[in-house]
């Protein structure tokens, strides 16, 4: 049953996930809300709620391995898998996507997340140092998306139909379906994560394997798959720039927003092995990325192979 519940609480998840993603982007665009505000804050935040539900889920129950396994696990899964499934698909030309900056600040907030880790376990003040700096991130790239757009009034006036373009956004969805999708996300994703949290421990117990080893595998994969889904579309539609500004920004999000908000709810202890191995496995797989964001290098086949089994090895290492 531990494996019905892990299946059913990931299903739950990631359609109560979505559900609060459009039910929250619709309230705040019929309250006036700046679509480009939406974007950043609510669209992002709800597409990585799973994560922050099974993270404080996890840390209140005492299974913090689980909770910091879930997001160092999900980092790599969304470079190696996430990037390399859809690069087997169709090749990821990254001649036109011009990601550097917000690469920057991924790798900014891996070697934070890091640093922090050293001094663990993470209490209410590194969980203010990383908002502070996801605040920070999220301000500057207000302050550019607003540049860029009145570039855009400028020179074609298509500015106001590009901010309407918002994951979610439905003008014609009516009030009582907005409620609706609020009432059953705010119902589901606690369910599910619970359902989600104690399968995983007891799978985790039974077989003998570490919930740390559980949360870097089997969690992570699982709550990578919304990410996963996002990249191979892209990548069908020949969308680099969406492919990998997507993993980026669920990294950050990830190591920023979800340890963060957790550290603050309680503390979240960090086992050794993170520190000897996966936050270092998670910082390489991170600075493999380097040639394709600086130097345009093609993703094809043979990069997206490469991936694959970087990433089907480490499963290997961490499962055995």
């Amino acid at each position: 049953m531990d494996w019905v519940y892990v299946g059913l609480g990931l299903v739950i998840l990631l359609l109560a996930g979505d559900v609060l993603v459009k039910g929250a982007v619709n309230l705040a665009l019929r309250l006036g809300i700046p679509a480009l505000i939406v974007s950043l804050t609510i669209v992002a935040f709800g597409t990585s709620a799973p994560e922050l539900l099974i993270a404080i889920q996890a840390v209140m129950e005492g299974a913090s391995g689980l909770a910091v396994g879930n997001v160092v696990g999900s980092n790599t899964a969304n470079v190696l898998l996430v990037l390399g499934v859809p690069a087997l698909i169709s090749t990821l030309d990254m001649r036109h996507c011009d990601t550097r900056k917000s690469y920057l600040y991924m790798i900014f907030g891996t070697l934070l997340f890091i640093g922090l880790g050293f001094t663990a376990p993470l209490v209410w003040w590194h969980g203010l140092i990383l908002l502070a700096v996801l605040t920070a991130i999220l301000l500057d790239q207000a302050r550019q998306a607003q540049k860029h757009r009145a570039r855009a009034a400028v020179a074609d006036e298509e500015a106001d139909e590009e901010e309407e373009e918002v994951e979610g956004a439905d003008p014609n969805l009516p009030w009582w379906k907005i409620g609706l999708f609020l009432l059953l996300g705010l119902i589901g994703l606690p369910l599910g994560a619970e359902l989600l949290v104690d399968g995983a421990s007891d799978i985790a117990r039974d077989f003998g394997v570490s919930e740390a080893a559980i949360g870097l595998s089997l969690v992570a994969l699982g709550t990578s798959l919304p990410e996963l889904a996002t990249t191979v579309v892209a990548a069908i539609r020949k969308q680099a720039d969406v492919a990998i500004g997507n993993v980026i920004g669920s990294n950050m999000f990830n190591l920023l927003a979800i340890v963060g908000i957790t550290a603050l709810v309680a503390p979240v202890k960090v086992d050794r092995a993170f520190l000897e191995f996966d936050f270092w496995v998670m910082l390489a797989a991170s600075l493999v990325l380097i040639p394709f964001v600086f130097f345009k290098w093609q993703m094809g086949r043979v990069i997206g192979a490469a991936f694959v089994v970087l990433y089907l090895t480490y499963m290997l290492v961490v499962l055995v």
